[in-house]
């Protein structure tokens, strides 16, 4: 694939492929009779793994350092070691989207209640609501 092309497919710019290739993120990388950039299966696979360890929060320089390491191939214990801390970093992560999302999800039921029932004064009258909602306003302590 052109870069163009791997420029449209993963919705990142040229420049930005253009800089991980000089980066030496794609060390096999081809290129055609004209210099143009040639995208095989190991470089998208590459891009794949950057863009995974970009939202995983390391840095552009983390990841390069993780492809220095790549070099190595008795660097595999650092390399394992890297993704099994960056899983634990989403792994949390993920738990505190989690949590976002009961807060979210409770108080879009206490406005709908509130709007069904015409005041917040009505719903904090309520004796009785979800078990997955109560849970979450004792852990606000309030509405």
């Amino acid at each position: 694939m052109k870069i163009t092309q791997v420029s449209k497919k993963y919705g990142i710019p040229a420049s930005t492929l253009r800089y991980y290739d000089s980066a030496g993120f794609f060390p096999d990388l081809k290129r055609d009779e004209n210099g143009n950039r040639e995208f095989g299966p190991a470089e998208l696979g590459s891009l794949k793994v950057i863009e995974c360890l970009k939202k995983s929060g390391l840095t552009i320089g983390e990841i390069g350092q993780f492809f220095e390491l790549c070099k190595n191939k008795d660097t595999l214990g650092e390399r394992y070691e890297l993704f099994n801390t960056r899983l634990k970093h989403v792994e949390e992560e993920i738990e505190k989207l989690e949590e976002t999302k009961r807060i979210l999800e409770y108080k879009k039921w206490y406005y709908k209640q509130a709007l069904e029932l015409g005041s917040e004064e009505a719903v904090n009258k309520l004796t009785q609501i979800p078990s997955k909602y109560a849970q979450v306003k004792k852990l606000l302590g309030s509405n």
